[in-house]
């Protein structure tokens, strides 16, 4: 597998995010190891999904605040998934063929774009906690 570049800043993030059509992130330990698997599992009723499990990186179209903020909040909604060792951010584009059962797209012919750097991470829950009432739901 030819090796996928490193983005190193929000700003690298957001220009592949805006560079590709619609981009998935995903939190696992990398493409290679995907491609290997071939697909996410629903652990809790111990069956394969038909493709990997990611949130979407583009903005949808009634998004009216800059790309940067959905990038930067979609990355920080979904850090706890790479807090275990190994796991890290990347982006990819791929055939959506479903959804999981937490309403998470799925995807097969999955093409990785780029890797999210640590640095790039770091600047994203920066602006995200600068920028959004984190937390802050419905329930008031």
């Amino acid at each position: 597998m030819t090796p996928v570049p490193v983005l190193r800043t929000l700003r690298e993030v957001v220009e592949a995010v805006c560079e590709h059509g619609t981009v998935y992130l995903r939190y696992s330990e990398g493409p290679e190891e995907d491609a290997n698997r071939g697909f996410s599992r629903d652990y809790e009723a111990d069956i394969p999904l038909p493709g990997l499990s990611v949130t979407v990186a583009t903005p949808e179209p009634w998004w009216s605040r800059p790309t940067e903020d959905w990038v930067a909040r979609r990355l920080c909604k979904y850090a706890d998934l790479g807090t275990a060792s190994g796991r890290f951010p990347w982006l990819l584009s791929g055939r959506p063929v479903g959804n999981g059962p937490d309403h998470e797209p799925l995807v097969d012919q999955v093409r990785p774009v780029a890797r999210v750097g640590a640095k790039a991470l770091r600047e994203a829950v920066h602006l995200y906690h600068e920028r959004f009432d984190a937390g802050q739901d419905s329930r008031g």
